[in-house]
């Protein structure tokens, strides 16, 4: 993790420094005497961590605070214990070290922070599976699963018990409803403009009366679904 050390103390900074050098998870990046420096620092520079002291001349650990905009995680040192429930009103600090600090204290900061930075990555990485799944769906084909891409598919129709998915390179006949599958489609992409169609409104060419055109097919639009239509369109 990389870190930086911001405190107005020397001797504080020092001891710090030495419990980083001791600790085989941390990387010292800098360290500052005032919070002005490292702010200045921290607006061209990312870090993992800051172990930052609250009372400082001009400029306050929490005046610091409250000027980033994306804080990395944040332990705070101070010999002052009467700040402990104001520090514990902002999720990314995750420990709060009065001093004298010892390094068995230290490690257990870190290690809390560590485990912080753990979660918040897998949750990013639950997040982004999470965003391309919904960027597909899979269809059963023949016995076999097949991958259509929303971006790709142009307009779905109801025939009976089943439905033809029409993209822009192939056509798929799908045992389904349309209810069924306009479940799974993104709202903001598609819309069902009659009993037997959706469609990509992002596939539209043109509008006319109650039809659209999407590249030759022209799709009827039924009366009710025509001014959420409507509504979807970027008009002049």
């Amino acid at each position: 993790m990389k870190c930086i050390i911001i405190d107005d103390e020397e001797m504080a900074r020092a001891i710090i420094e030495q419990f980083v050098n001791n600790h085989p998870e941390l990387s010292l990046e800098t360290q500052f005497p005032n919070a002005i420096q490292a702010i200045k620092y921290l607006n061209q520079n990312e870090v993992d961590l800051i172990f930052l002291d609250i009372h400082m001349p001009d400029f306050t650990g929490f005046d610091l605070i409250e000027t980033l905009k994306d804080p990395p995680k944040i332990i705070l040192t101070t010999s002052d214990r009467n700040f402990a429930l104001q520090a514990f009103e902002y999720d990314f600090i995750v420990d709060y070290l009065v001093k004298p600090i010892n390094q068995e204290r230290f490690n257990k900061a870190v290690t809390k922070a560590a485990n912080f930075l753990i979660a918040f990555s897998s949750t990013s990485h639950t997040k982004d599976k999470k965003e391309d799944h919904e960027k597909e769906m899979y269809v059963n084909i023949d016995r076999r699963l097949v991958k259509i891409e929303f971006s790709t598919i142009n307009l779905i129709e109801a025939k009976g018990d089943y439905i033809l998915i029409k993209t822009t390179g192939k056509n798929y006949t799908v045992h389904s409803t349309l209810k069924k599958i306009e479940d799974k489609l993104p709202k903001d992409t598609f819309l069902k403009v009659h009993r037997s169609y959706i469609i990509n409104v992002n596939k539209i060419v043109d509008i006319e009366d109650n039809s659209v055109l999407i590249e030759k097919e022209v799709i009827p639009v039924s009366r009710s679904n025509r001014p959420e239509l409507m509504k979807r369109l970027n008009l002049l």
